[in-house]
């Protein structure tokens, strides 16, 4: 592969930065010390200024080209935050705070961003700007709309915006989708209500147990027999909360679950179908249920001017045969997506291979592709903005 012989050479250093990150891990928007050291990297490497508190608690660090004929400015996108998981990969740098780790790979993610920005710091060979973004909260959800509404786009006059992320394919295949690269989001809170009564005498009692468990199978009849086969769709219920005693009879229970979409229309269709059935299925047992329906975070649309160019930057790295187009996006969700309602742009997927999957309390970021990945960054910079 044509790693740049630079990146190459900073391959042991990124390692041990990234390794660094993952025995520290921390959450959601409380980053200090993960933000502290992103922004003593960057002012290190000559970035032309450092920001951090964006979206309280990103940091961006801007690098200007050798010119500024175009006046492009083009935003390079890392997340920062750990999940609440106790790790169990047995890593000599595994994480060192009980139930937490870096379970995402959002450690190399910042390792291959950086390594990037001091390549790009040192050789400068391209016309425009650089913004390096770094994002709290990606799992929550939440980082890149705060950053967004933060004025991101607008204080760093962001054109155009790219993400990366891992996956379990092979080492040295970069994933480019154009349209629909992820899954909308949305939670569901079910809320049933009944009446408790003594489990000896079920007659007089309305079992919301019994009507839960009805609920869990009749939603996933919206999936099978409501939206086309078609269409990619998926619900599922993951938690019930009800009855704490061998001898009660619960008179309320709540589920809770998520429903994943790649179109609004399906999105709307699904909405509406579980309204129906979840309280339809309630009154056939004379129970009630309420639905709290939360369109938590948009499907990430790449576009396509955008995707041409981040797989054009790929295939100079992996090669044309390593560029993988035409794959089915995948049902995780992405909040990479609320940049994309702001500007243009694409997110890749990046394969490292593995046994254990993204969230698995094993899971370890692979260092073998922090060159193929500090590479992408370089090449799509100076392919999209050519000196």
């Amino acid at each position: 592969m044509p790693i740049i012989n630079r990146i190459a050479a900073l391959h042991e250093e990124v390692t041990a930065w990234r390794r660094d990150f993952h025995r520290h891990p921390e959450l959601g928007f409380d980053l200090p010390r993960t933000a502290s050291v992103v922004a003593d990297k960057l002012r290190a490497f000559g970035c032309d200024d450092v920001v951090t508190g964006i979206g309280r608690s990103g940091v961006v660090g801007i690098i200007r080209g050798r010119s500024d004929r175009s006046g492009r400015v083009i935003g390079l996108r890392s997340d920062m935050d750990a999940l609440p998981i106790h790790e169990t990969s047995g890593a000599a740098h595994a994480s060192t705070v009980p139930g937490r780790m870096h379970a995402c790979g959002h450690d190399g993610h910042m390792a291959m961003l950086l390594g990037a920005g001091q390549y790009l710091a040192e050789t400068r060979n391209f016309d425009g700007t650089v913004a390096l973004i770094f994002q709290p909260d990606e799992e929550g959800g939440h980082g890149a709309r705060a950053m967004v509404a933060d004025g991101l786009m607008e204080r760093f006059g962001v054109q155009e915006v790219y993400g990366m992320h891992n996956s379990q394919d092979p080492v040295g295949s970069i994933q480019v989708i154009t349209g629909a690269a992820s899954a909308a989001v949305d939670w569901i809170d079910i809320r049933i209500e009944g009446k408790g009564g003594h489990a000896a005498k079920p007659h007089i009692a309305v079992d919301t147990l019994l009507v839960a468990a009805q609920t869990v199978i009749a939603v996933q009849s919206i999936a099978s027999r409501s939206i086309d086969p078609l269409a990619a769709v998926v619900v599922s219920l993951c938690s019930v909360e009800t009855g704490a005693a061998n001898n009660v009879i619960p008179h309320a229970a709540v589920l809770k679950g998520t429903v994943r979409t790649l179109s609004r229309a399906v999105q709307d269709q699904v909405e509406a179908r579980l309204n129906a059935v979840v309280s339809g299925t309630a009154a056939a047992y004379g129970a009630t249920a309420t639905v709290a329906y939360e369109r938590a975070c948009p499907s990430v649309l790449n576009t396509a001017a955008e995707s041409a160019a981040a797989a054009l930057a790929a295939a100079s790295v992996v090669g044309e045969p390593g560029v993988w187009r035409d794959v089915p996006p995948p049902m995780g969700g992405e909040d990479f997506a609320f940049m994309l309602e702001e500007r243009p742009g694409c997110m890749v997927g990046i394969g490292q291979g593995g046994e254990f999957g993204l969230h698995h309390p094993s899971y370890d970021f692979n260092d073998e592709i922090l060159p193929i990945g500090m590479s992408y960054w370089a090449r799509l910079v100076e392919t999209r903005m050519p000196a």
